[in-house]
């Protein structure tokens, strides 16, 4: 049978395939899950089908499925997402206030470390790092070439690392 007789038994048997997916579970989605199959046999090259009706069943059977796994799926990545972003009653997301002094000496030490460099690498880390600034546009401000902008970066690179280690360590 060619594709348009598939398409002839589909549509001379649309009720019966409705019925068929309520019937399955599809609920609310049978119009939807129905609708998918059309667009799947009338965009499918196919030959001849010996049983175009067991194989309009079997298509809409295995829509359901995929429907249903794509569903567990999801909820599935809901409850982790949930799980990972729920908060524990009574607590607060907020840092505590040792959480935060630490990260503010941590910041005063950097750009301590950043300092040390020299004002033009550490203000290029910082225009390109924090503002977001592209180094051509940063080698334009500082009328340095794109070589030195990439030379300092490199510098201020390699002093956070190994400020990043040194405090790992501590």
């Amino acid at each position: 049978m060619s594709g348009t007789g598939l398409e002839a038994v589909f549509l001379s048997n649309r009720d019966k395939l409705l019925g068929f997916l309520r019937a399955h579970g599809a609920g609310d989605s049978a119009e939807d899950l129905l609708q998918e199959l059309w667009l799947r046999i009338a965009a499918a090259p196919t030959g001849p089908i010996a049983q175009p009706l067991s194989y309009l069943y079997r298509a809409a059977n295995n829509l359901m499925l995929d429907r249903y796994r794509s569903q567990q799926q999801a909820g599935k990545r809901d409850q982790a997402w949930s799980d990972a972003a729920t908060t524990v009653p009574g607590t607060s997301d907020e840092p505590s206030s040792e959480r935060r002094l630490i990260a503010r000496e941590q910041l005063r030490i950097a750009q301590a470390a950043l300092d040390l460099l020299g004002e033009r690498a550490a203000a290029i880390f910082r225009r390109h790092r924090i503002d977001g600034v592209g180094q051509r546009e940063i080698a334009r401000e500082f009328a340095v070439s794109i070589s030195t902008v990439e030379a300092d970066l490199r510098r201020a690179y390699r002093a956070m690392i190994e400020l990043k280690g040194r405090l790992d360590e501590g």
